[in-house]
């Protein structure tokens, strides 16, 4: 029997980001209070949550003080260090979820991938990367184009280099600057994503949303996807499968291919709140980051039906130099009756960084997710960060 009193219990969160901030908005009308760690002063989570620790990421001392002031750790943000947590973990009964050891198979994407294939989970083919050369024995065995990618570091398509032939493989590694590994060039009919929940004893899945990126960078996502009844029944069964892999409680969002044959293959996870999954919180029954509070805390999952068709569409810094966060001429937004605003709470503009999100959802349940789109992109035009 869950109870719950005044003040409630309190989860310490490393990172201080906009999902950090998402997390404290949703934790708070649980009675649930959040701390979170991260280096900078005022992050976008602090006007929301409880208190900020200012210190890095891997700094055992931060994360110590987290520990001593909080019920449960989590992370946010991959940077978090998982022998440290661990460590902290260990020294003061605090327990982590999702647990360091699934974070540390998450950070090397090429430990990922070999793990997430031996427990049949479906993936490209891959191999990892000492040289150019075996790039250029990549390219014969899988043709051309393939897909380079940092094994660790890489987010928002920085460290994922497509190599169009061989003689391009000596500086695609070169701008990779780090291990690598490389994947066979997926032709997609469309990316999708299932943002999955692994409570104490029971999994949810939320409905599976259809993804569009531009420069690797995620623009866009459309629930339901626009996919037939046997692939969305597929993708929530890999997603399933890819729980039995993780260790730990909490939100993992888990990106996909579907092919132009039919397949589902996985892409990558994240061991957190994603950003495919912010139209949950207009859209579902229950939002991602409500459920990983739920989650980590070892409470009941709330459900992940859909609400109602629902659009998402990123606001993305259109700058070309890094200055002041000024977003100009959001009236149209805030006019439109099912149009929902999120502001990140940055304070610096940089090319193409995430600011932001507007999410526009069906009055019904069979609303044209067409029709949603077409709004989405026309309010998102219709803003700047320009001045």
């Amino acid at each position: 029997m869950t109870t719950l009193r005044t003040p409630g219990p309190t989860i310490g969160v490393v990172g201080g980001g906009q999902l950090g901030r998402m997390l404290a908005e949703a934790a708070a009308p649980l009675g649930v209070e959040v701390v979170v760690l991260d280096p900078t002063p005022d992050c976008p989570a602090a006007p929301v949550a409880r208190d900020q620790i200012v210190a890095g990421f891997d700094d055992e001392a931060g994360i110590r003080e987290l520990a001593s002031r909080a019920d449960i750790l989590t992370f946010e943000i991959e940077l978090a260090d998982q022998d440290v947590m661990e460590r902290v973990s260990d020294d003061t009964g605090t327990p982590v979820h999702p647990k360091p050891s699934t974070l540390e198979t998450i950070h090397d994407k090429l430990v990922q991938k070999r793990e997430l294939e031996d427990a049949g989970v479906p993936v490209p083919p891959f191999r990892a990367v000492e040289d150019a050369d075996d790039i250029r024995g990549a390219i014969d065995d899988y043709g051309a184009p393939v897909m380079l990618k940092a094994r660790t570091g890489g987010y928002d398509g920085r460290g994922n280099v497509p190599v169009e032939s061989k003689a391009d493989a000596a500086d695609a590694l070169e701008s990779v600057a780090g291990p690598a590994m490389v994947e066979s060039f997926v032709d997609f009919e469309r990316e999708v994503s299932v943002i999955a929940v692994k409570g104490e004893d029971e999994i949810a899945t939320f409905p599976i949303g259809e993804n569009v990126h531009e420069d690797e960078i995620l623009r866009e996502t459309v629930v339901p996807a626009r996919s037939s009844e046997d692939i969305t029944e597929r993708a929530h069964a890999v997603a399933r499968d890819v729980l039995e892999v993780m260790d730990g409680r909490g939100v993992y969002g888990i990106e996909l291919f579907e092919t132009r044959e039919g397949e589902i293959l996985l892409n990558e996870i994240a061991p957190r709140p994603h950003n495919s999954g912010h139209w949950t919180i207009e859209g579902a029954q229950s939002s991602q980051f409500e459920q990983h509070a739920r989650a980590v805390l070892g409470w009941p999952l709330g459900s992940t039906k859909l609400r109602s068709p629902t659009v998402l569409t990123n606001l993305l810094a259109d700058v070309d130099e890094e200055g002041r966060a000024e977003l100009s001429d959001i009236d149209r937004i805030l006019e439109t009756p099912a149009a929902h605003l999120h502001w990140y709470g940055k304070r610096q503009a940089r090319p193409l960084r995430k600011m932001g999100h507007v999410t526009v959802s069906g009055e019904t349940e069979d609303a044209d997710v067409e029709a949603l789109l077409e709004t989405a992109r026309d309010l998102e035009e219709r803003v700047t960060f320009r001045t």
